[in-house]
């Protein structure tokens, strides 16, 4: 890389904080440094064109977990935990709002559903029979019951007769979202640099050697907001973790409003207007999926396609415009991991799938660390 003195001068030269990844982290991250550090030099770079990662890429849910992936949590981490992870989401996306606003990131409260597979009759019950303990344990946060049972009045085939229904979930237009971010940090005088990756750095006491490809600067902070592309990083704490997504072209008279959950998390769909979105299916094949590549499989695109022919739109003519993958980190915890890794080397990553809700506060408190 060859650049001129004004480059230098502009650019590399007496940065105070440099951010690796452009994300809903990265970005927030960003902005909390400029209102704590208001003559700060702030640089953040990202390896792709756009966010490389999930927050251009994932499916605009502003949810924080379905009934039967709460319950499925439960197994793994202490109730406490739990309900902690889902206080975060919750503040996350009001930070989320507040900072954006509703109308910028195009907010939509239609609710959010969770559909039941007739084969999946046993999971149906055990969350029904649940349902009431899960909302006394999540009424002291939102002082209202958070799921109540509903009859399917969307046409689905082949599912229970009856939804779990969530007032509180909503729909965000990603794109906007992150255009708005994106704006923001331009106007705090945060500079952005697309299409760098940073293949080494070193944390010299005084300050960060930050590599990039033929060409290294020094920094004195330097923060990574890479969430999937963490795992060295991290020790492998952070596992890549593929979604794969699709989006049909406009279907007429369509009448299906909200955002929808379908075993544990794994599957989720939604109306953008009149297409439908529908992701998922890493569980058919985990290892295949524990990946930091963008791509399809046939495994994974087949069961959407069968899930949309046969579950959300049976008896419906319709055509998939477009198809794309995003990239999260996930882990053995759904605990994001905010931490110093050396004098003057952060992290916030591992978001879990849950990047829309959490990513706001992540970006907060790993600036914060500071």
């Amino acid at each position: 890389m060859e650049l001129s003195y004004w480059e230098l001068k502009n650019w590399f030269t007496n940065v105070d904080y440099t951010i690796v990844g452009s994300g809903i982290v990265g970005l927030h991250a960003g902005l909390r440094l400029r209102e704590r550090f208001p003559n700060a030099k702030i640089l953040v770079l990202e390896k792709g064109m756009l966010p490389q990662g999930a927050s251009t890429k994932n499916a605009g849910f502003a949810c924080f977990g379905s009934l039967s992936e709460i319950i499925d949590d439960l197994k793994t981490h202490s109730e406490e935990d739990v309900v902690q992870l889902i206080e975060k989401r919750w503040r996350g996306l009001q930070l989320l709002r507040k900072r954006l606003g509703d109308i910028a990131i195009d907010f939509k409260p239609h609710g959010g559903y969770e559909v039941f597979l007739k084969e999946d009759e046993i999971g149906f019950n055990d969350c029904v029979s649940k349902l009431p303990f899960i909302n006394e344990i999540l009424k002291p946060l939102f002082k209202a019951d958070v799921f109540s049972k509903e009859v399917d009045r969307f046409g689905f085939k082949n599912i229970e007769e009856y939804l779990i229904f969530n007032p509180f979930e909503a729909q965000i237009d990603t794109g906007n979202m992150m255009q708005e971010l994106l704006k923001q940090a331009i106007a705090a005088d945060i500079l952005i640099l697309n299409q760098q990756t940073v293949t080494s750095y070193l944390d010299k006491g005084n300050g960060v050697e930050v590599v990039l490809n033929d060409f290294s600067f020094t920094s004195k902070k330097i923060l990574f907001a890479t969430n999937g592309f963490a795992n060295a990083l991290t020790k492998g704490a952070v596992l890549p973790a593929r979604a794969q997504v699709l989006i049909t072209e406009p279907i007429p008279n369509l009448d299906i409003k909200g955002t929808f959950h379908l075993d544990r998390g794994y599957y989720y769909f939604r109306n953008i207007g009149d297409r439908i979105l529908l992701g998922g299916g890493r569980n058919l094949d985990f290892e295949t999926e524990t990946t930091t590549e963008f791509g399809q499989t046939k495994i994974v695109q087949n069961k959407l396609e069968d899930l949309l022919k046969n579950v959300i739109l049976p008896n419906q003519e319709f055509q998939i415009a477009h198809r794309w993958s995003g990239i999260m980190g996930v882990g053995n915890s759904k605990n994001p991991v905010v931490t110093q890794l050396s004098e003057n080397v952060f992290c916030g990553v591992r978001l879990g799938g849950m990047g829309v809700a959490i990513g706001s506060l992540i970006g907060t408190e790993l600036a914060d660390l500071i």
